[in-house]
């Protein structure tokens, strides 16, 4: 990832002040410059064809790709309520085959009777904390946004906050509420030049650097000294009990 280069994505973000916007210094953050791009993965909450959830995922994606980012935002239509079919649905695969794929996350959804929608979390519900000796979320970084019909709330970033510790992901410091979405978009669908758009800038460029600052290291934030004192005492059950020949204990 060359951040010396202007992305050609550039062309489609009219209102970013390019100049002000470098990608990530990888000398400041202590990362590898070679490294691979962050690799995000976006959900959104609405199936509504003037979806501003969408809308918003999309601008949002827009500038992680000018930050160097790869980037992959999941279309929440067809996938069945949970436990009305099986995991092995083509929807549900591919929803978890994504996040596997993801580093990092951004959760956007519209406020619904003061909350996040049900078709918001319809996908955090097929999520597993754990499928097999993989979880899809732990350790990944998060960036929560929501859109509003009216005036500016944050229920729906609190409630998202309240999701991502439950799923055990690192969920950055900053976040976006827009409010009377109608306003802030164009008949294009594209996000208005204002104090909003440079808010979900912010979310992004954040986003960004938390990933790369994360990145090979998850696995030991996320260690737990709770887990590691129950595995130790799962093998000295085992060995106890003749299952399990003399291991090490937990480190």
């Amino acid at each position: 990832m060359n951040n010396e280069l202007q992305s050609p994505v550039l062309l489609d973000l009219p209102h970013l002040a390019a100049d002000l916007l470098p990608g990530p210094r990888h000398d400041a953050l202590g990362v590898d410059a070679t490294a691979p791009a962050p690799r995000i993965l976006l959900l959104y909450g609405s199936l509504r064809p003037q979806s501003y959830s969408r809308k918003l995922a999309l601008e949002a994606e827009r500038i992680l790709r000018h930050l160097g980012a790869e980037t992959r935002v999941f279309d929440p239509h067809g996938l069945p309520m949970l436990d009305s079919v099986g995991s092995d649905h083509p929807k549900v695969q591919q929803l978890r085959e994504w996040s596997q794929w993801s580093e990092g996350q951004v959760w956007v959804s519209p406020e619904r009777h003061g909350t996040i929608t049900g078709v918001f979390k319809n996908q955090i519900d097929w999520l597993p904390l754990e499928d097999g000796s993989v979880r899809p979320t732990q350790g990944r970084t998060l960036a929560v946004m929501q859109v509003c019909g009216g005036s500016q709330s944050f229920n729906v970033v609190n409630a998202l906050r309240v999701l991502g510790r439950w799923m055990r992901m690192v969920t950055i410091p900053n976040q976006s509420s827009v409010a009377k979405a109608w306003q802030e978009f164009d008949d294009a669908g594209r996000m208005r030049a204002s104090p909003f758009f440079d808010r979900v800038v912010d979310v992004m460029e954040e986003l960004v650097k938390f990933t790369l600052l994360v990145r090979g290291r998850s696995d030991y934030l996320v260690d737990r000294y709770s887990e590691r004192k129950g595995a130790d005492e799962a093998r000295r059950v085992a060995r106890e009990s003749g299952v399990l020949e003399d291991v090490p204990a937990a480190s």
